[in-house]
């Protein structure tokens, strides 16, 4: 058993007991040229993942266990090439990263982060703070109607939101109307919330045009990958003036932000937490475990990615 990464105290225990898993940093060079072919299962990070080359180090490898729920950093053609079954952690975590969603879009079209810096900076002794947007009774687009999408349209109809989606396909069963294109989508919007799934499919999705779309009052969530928005484009809508605010999540090249955003109030940047709860992570480990532990055993994943 080969963990790549860090993983939550609780799974490294787990992994450590009951498999004798191997942290790969931990390992001196060339630890693979000599040992490679002695592992069947790794265990790692959506935000790490397992990319072909690794793969290539690994010859008999059957299993990786994603620690989350995006897989954009594995390479799952080259999974699928050679057999390899790759599982996540779909669900757990819906609930949180929908809170945060709606969480990042009240605090940014009410300013309540930079209202609070206004606070601590003793300005509000020499003067009142600037009036914001209303969030209630706004048209929000969801960029993504999957679980997260669809949790964060549930919370949002308790602000009597409108809602609009766009996805690959249209989704059966639901109330909310359809738009045919990103663009589309954000030229309805008041604001556009996106929770798309990460990876080559969706790279770049919120483009500069689906920007220019959304408009000088509009604003973005992201709580999706920072892959999917063209971030120059961003950046430069922001600090011209012509969106009128983000909440951001996640971004393209993490752990660094870029930094004509870190002044901008009508900006809050968050460091990857949509999931960041003790339950959540929790529920998220303990999934990614008994992934492991199914197919181990049973030959078969509770949680398997869509695969060809």
């Amino acid at each position: 058993m080969l963990q790549v990464g860090p993983l939550l105290p609780s799974l490294h225990r787990n992994l450590r007991e009951h498999y004798d898993a191997v942290l790969l940093d931990d390992q001196p060079d060339g630890f693979l040229d000599e040992h490679g072919a002695e592992f069947t299962a790794v265990v790692t990070t959506a935000r790490i993942g397992v990319d072909r080359a690794l793969m290539d180090r690994l010859p008999r490898l059957r299993v990786i266990a994603n620690f989350g729920v995006g897989y954009d950093t594995t390479d799952v053609a080259a999974a699928a090439e050679r057999g390899i079954a790759v599982s996540n952690t779909p669900d757990v975590l819906t609930d949180c990263v929908a809170d945060t969603a709606v969480g990042g879009l009240i605090d940014v079209m009410r300013r309540f982060s930079a209202a609070d810096r206004f606070v601590r900076r003793g300005d509000w002794t020499r003067g009142t703070y600037p009036l914001a947007t209303k969030v209630t009774g706004k048209r929000i687009g969801i960029l993504g109607l999957g679980r997260i999408g669809q949790a964060i349209a549930r919370r949002l109809a308790g602000f009597d939101a409108e809602i609009s989606y766009h996805s690959r396909r249209p989704v059966e069963g639901v109330p909310y109307a359809y738009a045919e294109s990103p663009e589309k989508l954000a030229a309805w919007s008041d604001a556009l919330i996106v929770a798309t799934s990460g990876g080559a499919e969706t790279r770049g999705l919120v483009s500069a045009a689906v920007l220019e779309a959304l408009g000088p009052a509009g604003y973005l969530v992201n709580v999706a990958r920072g892959s999917v928005v063209n971030e120059p484009a961003l950046v430069a809508a922001l600090t011209c003036g012509r969106l009128a605010g983000a909440a951001l999540d996640v971004f393209a090249d993490e752990p660094n932000v870029p930094p004509a955003l870190l002044d901008l109030d009508s900006v809050l940047l968050l460091p990857h937490i949509a999931s960041a709860t003790h339950e959540t992570r929790e529920a998220m480990g303990d999934l990614a475990f008994r992934n492991l532990r199914s197919f181990l055993v049973e030959g078969s994943l509770i949680t398997p990615i869509p695969q060809g």
